[in-house]
């Protein structure tokens, strides 16, 4: 059976993408790789491991903030720190959460200064729900931190080793659903590009068609599109930048695009280059 594409909507008359199924089998790989690890529990910042293992989002904005975090213990369920109100509404609205979704933030990359006490009250939150479930004593594992978070965790006696690795490998081997929402988010692409196809001509500038493949995916319900590059020099170059450089005659630009939708972290991406047109062929 070929792999659906099934659109971007649910229905109520035919089994689509299976959030719940999804939320779960994501959780459940971390839970066993953490579980056959020497780590007592796993710590998270980046915001694609947060979503992976919560299923909670607040917005890309957020995306290189490394102020949410969640913490997975050996044995136990995902407790999560977030925003004051962001938090209020995983409790409304993410049962799979309820009162695990607490207000508490670290640092903003810097935007909390030192006499704020933020990285000290991160590690504090940790090391106490460490300590409740026997685990202080155990390894920490933790994918991205802070440098002043990372010494206020060794301050109360925490040993961090690398958790990185861990979330790349639970994260590697797609599940059913992620397929899915992978071709989904590649249908999105192909749309987009056969918009883009229909309008470029020469004195069309790099700008131009990245507003264009942009509007396209966000129009069909991309949360994030990102590394949008185009011609001439920085198609040679591959410098996966844009500019106002125009197409010339002999010129159809190379495009290389990252869409996520609105359900989903992985990325598709599809690249357009002369001898992928119709008109080169």
């Amino acid at each position: 059976m070929a792999l659906p594409t099934y659109g971007t909507m649910a229905v109520d008359w035919e089994n689509r993408v299976d959030f719940d199924r999804l939320r779960r089998e994501r959780l459940a790989k971390a839970k066993d790789l953490l579980k056959k690890s020497e780590m007592g529990a796993l710590l998270c910042f980046d915001m694609n491991n947060v979503r992976y293992i919560t299923a909670t989002h607040i917005g890309t904005w957020a995306q290189d903030k490394a102020n949410r975090f969640t913490l997975l213990p050996q044995n136990d369920e995902p407790i999560l720190w977030d925003f004051g109100s962001a938090a209020k509404h995983h409790q409304l609205h993410c049962p799979w959460l309820g009162e695990r979704s607490r207000a508490g933030i670290s640092m903003l990359r810097g935007a909390m200064t030192p006499e704020m006490g933020r990285a000290e009250d991160v590690a504090k939150k940790i090391r106490i729900e460490l300590e409740m479930r026997g685990l202080h004593k155990e390894p920490l594992g933790i994918d991205i931190i802070e440098l002043p978070v990372l010494f206020a965790m060794q301050k109360e006696g925490i040993k961090v080793v690398d958790g990185q690795a861990l979330m790349s490998e639970a994260r590697l081997i797609k599940t059913r659903d992620e397929i899915t929402l992978l071709n989904t988010s590649a249908m999105m692409v192909d749309a987009a590009y056969d918009e883009l196809y229909r309008a470029m001509k020469p004195g069309m500038s790099e700008n131009q068609a990245v507003g264009l493949v942009s509007k396209v995916l966000y129009d069909l319900g991309s949360e994030y599109v990102e590394a949008v590059n185009a011609s001439q020099e920085n198609a040679a170059i591959r410098i996966r930048m844009f500019s106002q450089i125009a197409c010339s005659v002999r010129e159809i630009p190379c495009i290389t695009t990252f869409s996520i939708p609105t359900w989903d972290t992985a990325p598709a991406t599809t690249a357009v280059s002369p001898s992928d047109t119709p008109r080169t062929r």
